[in-house]
């Protein structure tokens, strides 16, 4: 109760807060309010104004007399005065609680009008409602606005019983607080509702706020991302569960008008030129970096070319899916990154390395098979210098394979030709080829691979990876040390994995263990011959075959090489 004194519910003609068109209550309100203090007040005096000219206009004949009682024409009077003041006097300069005079003078006019005319119309104190609401809505004199709506009305209908004193009746007296006491209820259910209403609207304004801020620093978040996106040279483009865009930046603009062919203008991805690693080969439909995206792939550096002839470039494309609050996908965002000069110069780097690689090689076989001619010699070379020559033979053999790696690892791609092959056969042929070298530097090869073990690979390349996971282990083992390779099924795969008890790697250096001419840095310093190629190679073998590597290693204390292998003829669209 106390609180709607201290914070009352004030009128629409004497408060103005910020409007709030959020119900159909409230634009009400926002119309009464931009209306002007005397409009607004006359309107307020409008209601019991025609009810009294309603009055007036049927008197004559209804309740013939009633217009020529004096104090009757006095209450007429009283009530034309207060509706004149309403729109005369300049209320926006009086005080704010000046307006409630108007009600108070209308329980005065209407005290008038029923005493005066209670013989022919008694009817006429039930007009004490207009004020009584007037007053209680108001909300500015508190419960003293209450306490006048109980005490005007009282004195109205009260007024005649003082001339029969003390001769009243019961019957007298219960009627006459009927009157005031109903509208007393009336007062404060005015009063109680009017103090909700204030405080709903309160709330909403308060909401109104907040949602005004969330919109204000929505709008400011969103330009902060366009500009970010504009800013940055990477292409990104945001679509939603069924592939439309919601979302792109000016890179990607320039990037899709680039990738249109002459003379079209549309804008889905299918009218873009897209093309694989090879430059000519159009990218399937499935195979398009947004369709991809759509089907609910997350993927890095995928390459792709856009464009045709000389301005082709290169793209390196990733994609992020995005997921509803319930979890369900709900959109992606792809990147897109130009790449052509990286690539470029990649190609060019490639094709360093293979001219030169090329043109040492002959001159390396000549070496060679002069060398050989010379060893063939029998007793006519001496001791020494045979020995000279098997050391020169040895070195061109190892600068020869050398060169063979690097021409290697400069093709554009690897010949890959799977057919059913037993990985447990490729195993034992490696294993056999190697002992000799593992016999020499005191370690043990240990086999757990059961035979026959099949899977659909190029047993030609898949044994020069093996050859390469086992020649590393055998080299990057102490002198007693073991190296473990096992092959089991599983599923429609082949798993094998080569474990050595070495000296390991940082978990740095296993991070980039196949990358070319990658060495470690514990095998840098142990100062073991080798040039960062063979699992550079071997990577692009198993991932030419449809399958997987990985490192795991423990400095100090070993390293584990995991090929997975697939039973099951490889895509043969996958690059090696």
């Amino acid at each position: 109760m106390s609180s709607l004194h201290t914070e009352p519910a004030r009128p629409a003609f004497l408060y103005e807060p910020p409007p709030v068109e959020s119900t159909p209550t409230t634009k009400t309100n926002l119309y009464f309010r931009r209306l002007g203090p005397r409009v607004r007040i006359g309107l307020c005096q409008l209601p019991l104004t025609v009810i009294v000219i309603g009055i007036v206009l049927a008197a004559p004949s209804i309740w013939p007399g009633l217009l020529s009682l004096p104090w009757f024409q006095l209450g007429l009077a009283i009530h034309a005065a207060l509706f004149l003041i309403c729109w005369l006097i300049p209320w926006e300069r009086l005080p704010q609680a000046a307006p409630l005079l108007i009600p108070v003078g209308d329980l005065l006019a209407i005290a008038v009008t029923r005493n005066s005319g209670l013989e022919i119309l008694p009817g006429l104190g039930a007009l004490a409602v207009f004020p009584v609401i007037w007053l209680a809505a108001a909300g500015i004199l508190g419960w003293l606005a209450v306490l006048m709506s109980f005490v005007g009305p009282l004195l109205i209908v009260g007024f005649p019983l003082l001339a029969k004193l003390p001769d009243v009746t019961a019957a007298e007296l219960s009627g006459t607080v009927f009157l005031p006491v109903t509208l007393l209820a009336v007062a404060l259910a005015v009063r109680f509702a009017t103090a909700n209403v204030a405080l709903q609207q309160r709330q909403l304004m308060k909401k109104d706020a907040i949602l005004r801020e969330l919109l204000k620093s929505s709008k400011e978040r969103e330009r902060l991302l366009h500009t970010v996106l504009d800013t940055i040279d990477v292409g990104v483009v945001a679509v939603n569960a069924e592939g439309e865009t919601i979302l792109t930046n000016h890179q990607q603009n320039l990037l899709h008008r680039l990738a249109l062919p002459s003379g079209s203008s549309g804008t889905d991805e299918s009218a873009l030129a897209l093309f694989g690693q090879d430059q000519r080969t159009v990218l399937p439909e499935a195979k398009r970096p947004v369709r991809r995206a759509v089907d609910g792939e997350s993927f890095a550096d995928y390459l792709i070319w856009i464009g045709q002839g000389s301005d082709q470039r290169a793209l390196s494309t990733a994609a992020r899916a995005m997921k509803s609050d319930s979890g369900e996908f709900s959109g992606a965002v792809i990147a897109s990154s130009d790449v052509t000069g990286l690539v470029e110069a990649i190609a060019a780097k490639d094709d360093l390395i293979a001219n030169v690689s090329h043109e040492l090689r002959t001159p390396l076989t000549s070496i060679l098979g002069n060398l050989e001619l010379a060893q063939d010699s029998g007793d006519e070379v001496p001791p020494r210098t045979a020995y000279y020559l098997d050391i020169a033979h040895s070195n061109a053999e190892r600068l020869l394979e050398i060169v063979s790696d690097l021409l290697l690892s400069a093709s554009a791609a690897l010949s890959i030709h799977p057919r059913r092959t037993d990985i447990a056969g490729l195993v034992d042929s490696s294993v056999g080829s190697l002992s000799a070298q593992a016999r020499t530097g005191g370690i043990t090869i240990r086999v757990d691979v059961p035979s026959p073990l099949w899977a659909h690979t190029d047993p030609q390349r898949i044994s020069q990876a093996i050859d390469n996971l086992l020649s590393n282990a055998i080299k990057y083992s102490p002198e007693g040390g073991t190296v473990t390779i096992t092959a089991r099924p599983d599923g429609d795969e082949v798993v094998l994995s080569v474990e050595d008890t070495g000296s390991g790697m940082t978990p740095a250096d296993a991070a980039r263990v196949f990358d070319k001419f990658f060495r470690a840095r514990s095998a840098r310093e142990s100062e073991i011959p080798g040039t960062g190629l063979g699992l550079s190679i071997t990577k692009a073998i198993v991932e030419g075959h449809g399958g997987t590597i990985s490192c795991s290693s423990d400095f100090g204390r070993g390293t584990r090489f995991t090929v997975t292998l697939p039973d099951h003829p490889a895509p043969a669209d996958l690059p090696a």
